[in-house]
């Protein structure tokens, strides 16, 4: 999901979204038929990646017939409680964020598993709040074992959102908006944070009691806690056995009109099996406590930059682009003559790959085939100045890598992303 840092912390914390990129409006169906959606899959020439390390991603309607959703990323997680081979759960269209950390799943109906809550050094509940733009989620962390295609890992800090156990929500936590607890209002059955750090907060949330992040909670009372690195929501790739210093994407190109459903591969691991070799990619690192990059773009450095399959769009500010004026879409763009742009990325160790990318009309994406829920030309406006926010339409036809913070590769030591 698009991300913004919460007022009162620092870069390295809260890579969630902005609700704003998971609102999509209905899209409309507009005059004419339209027939029937396409799919787009690995192109012929290009092998599909097998493997224990492989898992199968889709971007499609998503899991509420009523909402659908708009170039979201989806893949299939197992959780079971800790130690237990039978006492499982297969959870789909969990969604797949490349700038966020953690595995977040919706409490019942969606988690019908009871996972053990952990504990502060009191007795208290460990629970955390999740802020967006104009929400929030809530909900204690539990342990779960948790598996991923042939990868697994024990003893995961997750995160349960909604959960009917805790209810009273502190101030500095709702006052930014209503709950996102439902599937209908967060668009997924949960997501999967596999960015480029290991926990969602890191030695901030060590060192000091952060505001609206942490909580130590009784039944009568809630009070902002520090919590030890091991205890916080972790990417579950980060605890895995083996192929866990990072992770690779592969989506197709989307055709200019749209697709119904797209195939891809998520492959855990880098330079760790055949299927994840580096090669001729572009390796930019990151900035170790943002993870940001710059981006050059219409003459400006854009230094708060980053990739993010949790956006359902690319998101930047050029006032050269018309947006749209119809409710519900004016923040993004709305050109009927397709634009073609180019932006050059460029990481902290100086190295640079030029990206060309067009621009569409919002308004229109889908209008002949409401069946259409992938689009290489969404895009939008972003919040502030200083940053371009390649979301899920940067990934068609690419291959993209991400590697973790201080783990070794064949081409050097993450955090990086590659293309």
């Amino acid at each position: 999901m698009m991300r913004l840092t919460p007022i009162g912390t620092s870069s390295r914390a809260w890579r969630f979204g902005l609700c704003a990129v998971l609102c999509w409006p209905v899209l409309s169906c507009g005059g004419g038929g339209g027939g029937g959606g396409g799919s787009a899959s690995i192109a012929p020439g290009n092998s599909t990646p097998t493997g224990a390390n492989v898992a199968d991603i889709v971007v499609d309607a998503g899991p509420t017939s009523t909402k659908p959703d708009v170039n979201t990323l989806f893949t299939t997680v197992t959780v079971c409680v800790p130690g237990s081979t039978t006492n499982c759960q297969i959870i789909d269209h969990i969604q797949v964020d490349t700038a966020s950390y953690g595995l977040r799943i919706l409490a019942a109906p969606v988690l019908k598993v009871s996972l053990p809550v952990q504990t502060t050094g009191n007795g208290a509940s460990l629970v955390e709040c999740t802020q967006f733009v104009d929400g929030y989620s809530w909900g204690p962390v539990a342990l779960a074992d948790v598996q991923i295609s042939g990868e697994s890992a024990s003893s995961v800090p997750v995160q349960v959102i909604g959960d009917a156990n805790f209810t009273a929500v502190p101030a500095d936590c709702s006052s930014i908006g209503p709950a996102e607890d439902t599937v209908p209002a967060f668009g997924a059955n949960g997501i999967l944070g596999i960015g480029v750090f290991a926990q969602d907060c890191g030695p901030n949330c060590v060192s000091a009691a952060v505001p609206a992040t942490y909580y130590a909670c009784t039944p009568t009372l809630c009070q902002a806690t520090t919590v030890l690195l091991a205890n916080q929501v972790q990417n579950p790739v980060t605890l895995f056995a083996k192929d866990n210093n990072g992770v690779v994407i592969q989506l197709p190109s989307v055709a200019a009109q749209g697709a119904a459903t797209v195939a891809g591969s998520l492959i855990f691991g880098i330079d760790t099996q055949s299927n994840n070799k580096s090669g001729k990619q572009s390796v930019l690192t990151v900035d170790p406590n943002s993870g940001d990059l710059t981006t050059l773009f219409n003459g400006k450095s854009l230094t708060q930059s980053f990739l993010d399959t949790g956006s359902n769009g690319l998101y930047f500010n050029d006032t050269g682009l018309t947006q749209c004026t119809a409710s519900g879409f004016t923040t993004f763009y709305c050109e009927v003559n397709p634009q073609g742009l180019s932006a050059v990325l460029q990481g902290q160790n100086g190295v640079s790959a030029s990206v060309d990318f067009t621009v569409g009309d919002a308004e229109t994406l889908g209008g002949n085939d409401p069946s259409l829920v992938a689009f290489a030309t969404l895009a939008g406006t972003y919040p502030t100045t200083d940053a371009f926010d390649w979301g899920l339409p940067f990934y068609y036809g690419r291959t993209v890598y991400t590697a973790f913070e201080k783990a070794a590769t064949a081409v050097g030591a993450g955090p990086y992303v590659a293309f």
